[in-house]
């Protein structure tokens, strides 16, 4: 079973990345970006069956920082 396991910031929290990326894509002259939140992807590739449970295990022990970042689980079709 695949899925794709998408991490972003939770709302508030300050994020450099995406900032730095606003002001670079400024600076190349994409003067229509407002906002910029960076984030993570990652792909798995897990067996069938797997619980939910186990899969929020994962997230939330290793891929997300739960303190700071939210995340959600895509099933790919």
């Amino acid at each position: 079973m695949k899925l794709r396991i998408v991490v972003t910031l939770k709302p508030g929290v300050l994020d450099p990345q995406g900032k730095a990326i606003e002001h670079a894509l400024g600076g190349l002259g994409f003067d229509g970006v407002e906002s910029v939140r960076a984030g993570k992807i990652f792909e798995l590739e897990v067996a069938e069956g797997t619980s939910d449970a186990a899969i929020d295990d994962m997230c939330r022990r290793l891929l997300a920082n739960t303190v700071i970042e939210n995340y959600r689980v895509e099933r790919a079709a």
